[in-house]
C-alpha cells in the first residue's frame, strides 16, 4: 500500500534500525571508532554519536561519560565500555540475535 508521495511504510520500516539508547563517543578519523560504527550498522542499530576532538584534554563529554578520555566509548543504559575489543563482543551478544 502506497501513501501520498509514494511512501511505502513497510519498506521505510525495514530501512530503519532498531531503536536503542546507545551513545557512541567517537571521532570520524579514529579507526577503532570506525570498527564500532561498522558493527552498529551491521546489526541495524540506531544510535547517537558524540564527536570528540583529537586533543584528549578537550574530550569533556567522553570524560564525563566514562571517567577517561580514550575513544571509542559506548554507553548503553548503565553499561559503559571504553574499548572496541570490548564493545563489539557486547553488541554481538546483546543485539546479534536480533539482526
Amino acid at each position: 500500500m502506497l501513501f501520498e508521495g509514494g511512501c511505502d511504510p513497510l519498506r521505510e520500516a525495514r530501512r530503519m534500525g532498531t531503536p536503542t539508547d546507545i551513545v557512541l563517543y567517537q571521532a570520524e578519523w579514529c579507526p577503532y571508532c570506525a570498527r564500532v560504527r561498522s558493527k552498529l550498522t551491521d546489526l541495524l542499530l540506531d544510535y547517537k554519536t558524540v564527536n570528540e576532538p583529537r586533543d584528549h584534554g578537550s574530550r569533556t563529554a567522553t570524560k564525563a561519560a566514562s571517567g577517561q578520555t580514550s575513544i571509542p566509548v559506548m554507553v548503553d543504559g548503565d553499561v559503559v565500555l571504553d574499548d572496541d575489543d570490548d564493545i563489539i563482543p557486547y553488541l554481538e551478544k546483546k543485539y546479534g540475535a536480533k539482526a
